[in-house]
C-alpha cells in the first residue's frame, strides 16, 4: 500500500438529475461551495462538470464553466480537472469547448465507446421536477457514448499536446486499458499517467472485487510502473470498492457524480461528507492523503499558474 493516496472528488457530473437528490449542486455558486468544501475535507483533485443554472441540465457552455472555475482556483489549491466527456448527448466539439477554453491542469478522457445507461433509474421515480429529466434518463437505453480512436487522438493532440493538459484516463472495461496501451505505444500518452478504473456502470465492467483485481493485474501487465491507479465504484458500490481498491494500493474517487448516497438509504448532504468518510476509512488503513502539491508532483502536472482561468 502507498503512503499517500490521492482522493479525487467528482462534484456534480452529468449522470444524476435534480429530482434524484436535493443536494446535487447545480448553480455555479453551489458548485463553488461544494468544490471548496470537498477540497477542505481532503480532496486533492476536483473533477468538474457544469449545469444549466435554470434547470440543472448538463451544459457544455464555456461561459458557465467560467462562472465557477476562477473562484474555485482562488479559494483552494486543489487540482481542477475538467470533463472532456460532458454527457452522452453532447458532440465532441461541445465536449471539447470548455477544456480548450480553460486549458486546465487535468481533464478526464474516456477510453472507448460504450453503452452507458442509467435508464433503470427512471422506473423508480414518479414525479420529476423538470420536464427534461425523464426523457434524459430513459433515452440512455438507446444511446452510445461515443469515444472512437480518432476522437481520443484528437483530444490527446488538441488538449494534451496543445494545452499541456494531462488526463484522468477513464477506463470502464478491460478493453479500455488496451485502448490506452495503443496510445502509449503511439507516443501520444507519456508517463506518469492516472488510470481511473470505473466499476458498476450499466454497460461497463461489473462492481465485483474480482474485476477490480483483474483491472489492476491487466494495467500492471500493460504499463508496469508508468501509471497511478485509481478506483471508482458507481452508486452503492462507491465506498466498498474504494476501500477494496485502497487496500490494493489504489487512489480513490468519490463525489455526487458517482453516488448520491453516504450510506444505505441515506443521501449524502454534500460532496465533503463523502470525502470525509473515505478519509476516515483510509486513516483506519494507516494511509495518508496526498496534498494537492504532492498529487501535482506524482502526476507531473503543469501547475495552477499555467491554466487559462
Amino acid at each position: 500500500m502507498p503512503n499517500k493516496v490521492i482522493v479525487s472528488c467528482a462534484v456534480t457530473g452529468a449522470i444524476h438529475t435534480p429530482t434524484m437528490s436535493p443536494y446535487l449542486p447545480l448553480t455555479p455558486e453551489q458548485i463553488i461551495n461544494e468544490a471548496v468544501s470537498a477540497a477542505e475535507a481532503g480532496a486533492a483533485i476536483l473533477h468538474l462538470h457544469a449545469r444549466d443554472p435554470a434547470d440543472g441540465r448538463p451544459t457544455a457552455d464555456s461561459r458557465v464553466f467560467m462562472e465557477f472555475l476562477p473562484q474555485i482556483k482562488e479559494r483552494t489549491d486543489a487540482i481542477i480537472n475538467i470533463t472532456s466527456g460532458g454527457s452522452t448527448r453532447m458532440t465532441l466539439e461541445e465536449r471539447l469547448a470548455p477544456p480548450l477554453a480553460a486549458q486546465p491542469e487535468m481533464a478526464s478522457l474516456n477510453m472507448g465507446s460504450m453503452n452507458f445507461s442509467i435508464h433503470p433509474a427512471a422506473r423508480r421515480i414518479k414525479n420529476w421536477i423538470h420536464a427534461w429529466e425523464k426523457a434524459y434518463v430513459e433515452d440512455t437505453e438507446d444511446s452510445i457514448f461515443r469515444n472512437t480512436f480518432k476522437d481520443i487522438a484528437r483530444i490527446l493532440m488538441e488538449l494534451g499536446e496543445g494545452c499541456g493538459t494531462r488526463f484522468e484516463f477513464e477506463c470502464y472495461d478491460v478493453g479500455h486499458l488496451y485502448n490506452l496501451a495503443h496510445f502509449v505505444d503511439d507516443g501520444l500518452v507519456k508517463p506518469p499517467f492516472l488510470i481511473q478504473s470505473i466499476f458498476g456502470i450499466l454497460g461497463g465492467i461489473g462492481p465485483d472485487p474480482e474485476n477490480v483485481a483483474l483491472m489492476r493485474q491487466t494495467a500492471n501487465r500493460l504499463f508496469g510502473k508508468d501509471y497511478h491507479w485509481s478506483v471508482l465504484g458507481a452508486g452503492r458500490h462507491q465506498m466498498p470498492l474504494a476501500t477494496f481498491g485502497a487496500i490494493m494500493g489504489a487512489n480513490v474517487r468519490v463525489g455526487l457524480e458517482d453516488s448520491l448516497y453516504i450510506s444505505r438509504g441515506e443521501l449524502a448532504k454534500s460532496n465533503a461528507d463523502q470525502v470525509r468518510k473515505i478519509r476516515a476509512i483510509l486513516s483506519e488503513l494507516s494511509v495518508e492523503l496526498a496534498t494537492p502539491a504532492e498529487a501535482r508532483a506524482m502526476l507531473s502536472l503543469k501547475g495552477a499558474d499555467a491554466v487559462a482561468f
